[in-house]
């Protein structure tokens, strides 16, 4: 069952435009997509979500067409972990609810769980993980210094992004040059083109997240709290999920991310799965998602 409806949310900044699957009634998942991505990409996971229990909505976010730019200007993690919580409260999610996030929604969502007082009962996270996976030292300092340096040469994009107009400019190749090294071998087919239509009319827009993320001074004070939480420690059960073949992240991070993890708490590897392990892998990353929510 892949049958979904388009809704629109009106938020205080930005009118969100998502899929959404399931009765209203039943408990809320949130599904945050990444770069570069779209809300399609929850396609393959949404009905399983659904025969669990669920209503799933996944927005596009700020900035993606059709959502609207957002009236404040800001693509800051804190403001994407705001418009996570917003979107319960308009949703009317209640102490059910859950969160799952990828890539950039990973970011927002481990800044949501940053959050003492955050909504969510439990969240799930892939491809991105907490902030202390980075700065641990597991291994000592040799291995510590050559994850940062390797890390580095896989995150090139990110400065790249910076330059003005040129980045802009480069995005129609970009986009599936991304995909192609990200998720190694997988055709990404109507994934590609979904994400692409998002992103055509937007590429100021998209890039900002990125050129916000290298301004965090410039975080509108409503947002600051959330901006700061992505480095906390997680404060609700966390599911963390990694591609084995990440061409983006390394794909050690995952065995760090769960030592940093709270009680009941899990960290899992995807086989056979790169970047966007949720298009690749949609039977397994469910099945370890629904396994996660059910667990006591």
């Amino acid at each position: 069952m892949d049958e979904y409806r388009t809704i629109q949310i009106a938020g205080r900044h930005v009118d969100f435009v998502a899929l959404s699957w399931g009765p209203d009634s039943a408990p809320l998942a949130v599904l945050v997509h990444g770069y570069p991505d779209s809300p399609h990409s929850w396609r393959g996971v949404a009905p399983g979500l659904v025969d669990a229990g669920y209503r799933v909505v996944a927005p596009f976010t700020r900035g993606y067409a059709p959502s609207s730019v957002p009236t404040d200007g800001s693509y800051h993690i804190g403001s994407l972990a705001h418009d996570a919580i917003e979107l319960h409260a308009l949703l009317g999610g209640d102490d059910r609810a859950v969160l799952i996030g990828h890539d950039w929604g990973a970011i927002a969502a481990h800044a949501v769980a940053g959050l003492v007082d955050q909504p969510y009962r439990r969240v799930v996270t892939m491809a991105v993980p907490p902030a202390a996976a980075f700065t641990s030292r597991d291994g000592g300092a040799r291995a510590y210094i050559s994850r940062l340096v390797r890390q580095a040469r896989l995150s090139w994009y990110f400065a790249f992004q910076q330059l003005p107009v040129l980045a802009e400019r480069s995005l129609p190749r970009l986009v599936p040059h991304l995909w192609r090294r990200w998720s190694p071998g997988y055709e990404a087919g109507s994934h590609l083109d979904a994400a692409w239509s998002a992103i055509e009319t937007r590429r100021t827009e998209v890039l900002r997240y990125y050129r916000h993320a290298a301004r965090p001074w410039t975080v509108p004070p409503e947002h600051a709290a959330a901006q700061r939480a992505v480095l906390c420690p997680t404060t609700v059960p966390m599911l963390y999920l990694h591609g084995s073949d990440d061409g983006c992240a390394l794909a050690e991070w995952t065995a760090l991310a769960a030592s940093t993890l709270p009680a009941g708490s899990r960290a899992e590897s995807v086989r056979d799965a790169g970047h966007f392990l949720q298009v690749e892998q949609p039977d397994l990353v469910t099945r370890l998602i629904v396994d996660f929510f059910d667990a006591r």
